[in-house]
């Protein structure tokens, strides 16, 4: 089975660690290309290369301003990889939930003393 290509689509491209490392470097402004490598230390053209497939996939937009290029992310193309996200967010709070009531549960089976002070509590 062929593998698929990097560039084919945002989910592909952000498989990559690396270029999940620029996306959130670059989500908090617009960026030139140097100071995207001063900041994840990465050799001139590992970055330009990772710049290039998520510009190609729409995940990042680039504008030239004289000789320099800079970097921003797209939004709206991030959209549907936080929808998907979500999906599993809603997933984990609902584990989170279930480990949080069965603590709570131990707690109060471990604890008679604190079980009584709790009812005493309630009388009043």
């Amino acid at each position: 089975m062929a593998r698929a290509s990097t560039t084919s689509d945002a989910f592909n491209a952000v498989a990559e660690p690396r270029r999940r490392e620029i996306l959130s470097y670059l989500a908090g402004a617009e960026r030139p290309v140097g100071e995207i490598v001063a900041a994840l230390g990465l050799p001139q053209p590992s970055i330009s290369k990772h710049l290039r497939v998520l510009h190609d996939v729409g995940l990042v937009r680039m504008r030239c301003q004289g000789r320099q290029k800079l970097y921003r992310t797209n939004a709206a193309a991030i959209r549907p990889l936080h929808e998907w996200a979500g999906t599993f967010e809603r997933y984990w709070q609902h584990q989170l939930d279930r480990v949080k009531e069965l603590a709570e549960a131990t707690v109060r089976r471990s604890s008679p003393d604190l079980n009584s002070a709790q009812m005493k509590d309630k009388e009043k």
